[in-house]
């Protein structure tokens, strides 16, 4: 049986492997499969679904509000993300969203791809992205509000910050938790403590650093899931692009059970070397998974 986990301080029941957006959308995988996974998913415990306004021109939103058909909905916990800084691209972007996930709400809404260190300042100006969240909160579109970021655990550390300064705590934050983290500018060791302390939901992503950890020979992908799930995430998110990788994050979670010390000490043993230099985490040390420096134009029109 899958377990479920609190997601932070909301009280919500969540499965503890929530299942990837942004691999439902690839152009080599047929539509139908796609709904055919996310279904799977469902239907054998996976409550926690994650996407994002910018997945593929919005194909993989399309394709999960179509798996979210008869009934579907009413068994997933969803989340989805916006790329928007100031308010009217916000608001714009959660509508396309909803549209698209044909939903009239989505349970978690998230500022994607916090990625710069002055992110945050841009999401709390006035007549910035957060009115408009907060808005279509009030309005009922939205429940809880995160934010997501890949590159620098200090970025992190400074979202949570100006959130403060503005009398705001985020429900969820979402960011990578792998055994290449752990030794390289980690987000398990600076931000994770901070999260935990203010019980904020914890959602673990890259848990293989979309495969290329797995590239580095050092660790299975059971491992990888284990070590995520390990950690005191409320949910680790997972890429599945066909039925044999669902399969693969079931297993792991019904597999499940706490580590000892000395087995997480001989995984991380096991990977220390390779994780130096942040050479199988090329989401922190470069450029390749930055959606929004190719496209400026999702963070706000371009002028």
């Amino acid at each position: 049986m899958i377990p479920y986990r609190t997601l932070g301080r909301t009280g919500e029941r969540v499965s503890a492997i929530g299942l990837g957006g942004y691999h439902l959308g690839k152009p080599y995988l047929e539509e139908s499969e796609s709904i055919r996974i996310i279904r799977t998913a469902i239907d054998r415990g996976v409550t926690f679904l994650d996407n994002s306004w910018d997945y593929y021109a919005g194909q993989s939103e399309l394709r999960m509000g179509k798996a979210l058909r008869d009934g579907y909905r009413q068994r997933a916990f969803l989340m989805t993300k916006i790329d928007g800084r100031d308010k009217p691209t916000a608001a714009r972007q959660i509508d396309e969203s909803l549209r698209r996930l044909q939903t009239d709400r989505v349970d978690l809404l998230q500022h994607h791809e916090v990625i710069r260190m002055d992110d945050a300042d841009h999401i709390f100006a006035a007549a910035g992205a957060m009115e408009a969240v907060l808005e279509a909160k009030r309005a009922g579109k939205v429940r809880y509000i995160g934010f997501t970021g890949h590159k620098s655990p200090e970025i992190h550390l400074k979202t949570l910050a100006t959130a403060a300064s503005h009398q705001f705590r985020f429900d969820t934050v979402q960011m990578p938790l792998n055994v290449m983290d752990a030794h390289y500018r980690s987000f398990e060791k600076k931000v994770l403590p901070v999260l935990v302390e203010q019980e904020i939901g914890v959602l673990g992503m890259k848990p293989m650093g979309d495969a290329v950890i797995l590239e580095s020979r050092t660790a299975t992908p059971i491992e990888c899931l284990h070590y995520a799930m390990n950690l005191p995430t409320s949910v680790v998110i997972t890429g599945c692009d066909s039925m044999e990788r669902l399969e693969q994050a079931l297993t792991a979670a019904r597999s499940f059970r706490p580590m000892r010390p000395t087995e997480v000490d001989a995984l991380l043993g096991k990977t220390a070397l390779a994780a130096r230099e942040g050479r199988y985490e090329l989401y922190k040390t470069t450029h390749k998974h930055d959606g929004t420096m190719e496209h400026p134009e999702w963070l706000s029109p371009v002028s």
